[in-house]
């Protein structure tokens, strides 16, 4: 793994639900606050490395039991969009 992979999986497993809202917002993702926080809970103390399509698709079914389908397939998308 390079270093910008480590410095994204970082950030990614220490974001915030206000982090998260705000990238919600700047690529049209919509999610509430409690669904952010839910999904920040998930997230961290985790360790996953979202470069590691085993781990993501996890994560992303995580997310759909907290959100929606709809919603963990939009995570999935800007995830993507990081890689």
């Amino acid at each position: 793994m390079n270093i910008i992979q480590q410095i994204v999986n970082k950030k990614l497993n220490g974001i915030t639900a206000a982090e998260l809202m705000k990238l919600s917002k700047d690529y049209q993702i919509t999610i509430t606050v409690e669904q952010a926080q839910q999904v920040t809970a998930l997230i961290k103390g985790q360790n996953i490395n979202i470069y590691n399509s085993a781990e993501r698709l996890e994560l992303i079914k995580k997310i759909a039991k907290v959100t929606s389908p709809s919603t963990a397939q939009q995570v999935n998308m800007l995830l993507q969009k990081l890689l």
